[in-house]
């Protein structure tokens, strides 16, 4: 392997091989790191003539000639929104939409990524704690690799993700608690079993897959980058991985344009990143009781808080939080306005631009992506088949 893991927080660095975990010095999510990779401009051009999300291989964890795990994720619409910017009183926005994504959300990206290099080193059974997409995007990337996972899930993840989870195989547990509570089960079953924890942080090649994300919008603003994205925030890979997309696309010369302003948004029923922001802590204290509808928003410790904090304020970014009232009536604004099917974290983002533009953070003048990371259909009715009214 021409790659090398590096700590996200005491700077260690380990080799690649077998199962890696977290940093066994500090706990700290690892990073990966390509120091012996090149990039060639004529590679650039080539990018534009593949599919999906595998097209940029060189910035990805894959051996020559190896094969991913694939289900055909990526390649997402980059869509201007001006009936939506005018509904709002915006200005240059654009819709990233996840919801295409084979999984039904921009999860499909990382846990392929993890997936093709964890049955690589030998994996044949794995166990997630999750949220809602994350357990369905196991479920099915596991089965496109012939193996097993245990998903351990809040009982009050929306019925119809909990369908899609078993729809897929996976072996569905429900637990009453958030997303931290099955996180530790996730862990316990682990060290029982031999399964390999895909928990978000807990290995390093998620986010090698959720960076696809920044190397996505980057070719299709034609190796530009825009002014601000706004990104719902539950674990943090998503944002985590398309900071570490620019500075990897600047340093290898693709793009020159400055890092966007990056923006996370919570909900107010859960927003450990936004209280520890404005604090100016380095690190994001548990949040009690946390509850919010857009079930992918609710975490209360993520691992991968230092990073996160560290990445917006390296990129000159920000916060917010907003209630659940307003991301669900700007999430069926959307929807009507743009015939994109957003989801509840879709509608945070449109909420969160309303009120950064209101601060002054974003101008009308920016070119401004905002994140649909699922699609809003999970989230309301569908086939049941989990037994029960």
């Amino acid at each position: 392997m021409d790659w090398i893991l590096e700590c996200s927080d005491c700077g260690i660095t380990a080799a690649p091989d077998g199962l890696p975990t977290v940093c066994l010095a500090c706990g700290r999510p690892l990073l990966v790191r390509y120091p012996g990779r090149e990039h060639p401009m004529t590679e650039r051009a080539e990018a534009r003539r593949r599919h999906g999300m595998w097209r940029f291989r060189s910035f990805l964890p894959l051996e020559g000639g190896e094969e991913p795990i694939t289900l055909g994720e990526g390649d997402t619409p980059l869509l201007r929104a001006p009936r939506l910017a005018s509904a709002l009183g915006l200005g240059d926005i654009w819709i990233k939409d996840e919801g295409c994504n084979p999984t039904g959300s921009f999860k499909s990206r990382g846990l392929s990524a993890a997936i093709t290099r964890a049955v690589r080193a030998g994996a044949t059974r794995f166990v997630v704690p999750t949220a809602g997409n994350a357990g369905v995007a196991s479920a099915a990337y596991a089965a496109r690799a012939g193996a097993s996972v245990r998903v351990f899930a809040p009982r009050t993840t929306p019925r119809t993700i909990l369908s899609q989870i078993v729809s897929f195989g996976g072996d569905l547990v429900l637990l009453d608690g958030h997303i931290g509570d099955c996180g530790k089960a996730s862990r316990a079953y682990a060290a029982e079993t031999g399964a390999m924890d895909l928990s978000t942080l807990r290995e390093p090649y998620r986010i090698e897959g959720k960076k696809t994300l920044g190397l996505e919008i980057a070719m299709q603003f034609n190796w530009t980058l825009p002014d601000a994205i706004i990104y719902p925030t539950g674990g943090g890979t998503g944002l985590i991985g398309m900071w570490k997309a620019f500075v990897e696309l600047r340093q290898a010369g693709w793009v020159t344009s400055e890092l966007p302003r990056l923006y996370t948004v919570q909900s107010t029923g859960c927003a450990p990143i936004v209280k520890a922001f404005a604090a100016g802590a380095l690190q994001a204290e548990p949040w009690p009781d946390p509850w919010t509808i857009a079930s992918g928003l609710r975490v209360p410790g993520p691992l991968g808080d230092k990073l996160m904090l560290r990445v917006l304020r390296e990129t000159n970014g920000g916060a917010v939080a907003v209630t659940d009232d307003t991301m669900g009536e700007l999430a069926r604004l959307g929807t009507q306005q743009e015939g994109v099917d957003f989801s509840p974290e879709g509608g945070a983002s449109l909420a969160a631009a309303i009120e950064l533009q209101r601060q002054g953070a974003i101008r009308p003048e920016d070119r401004l992506i905002v994140f649909n990371t699922g699609a809003g259909w999970l989230y309301r009715g569908g086939a049941d088949l989990l037994g029960g009214p």
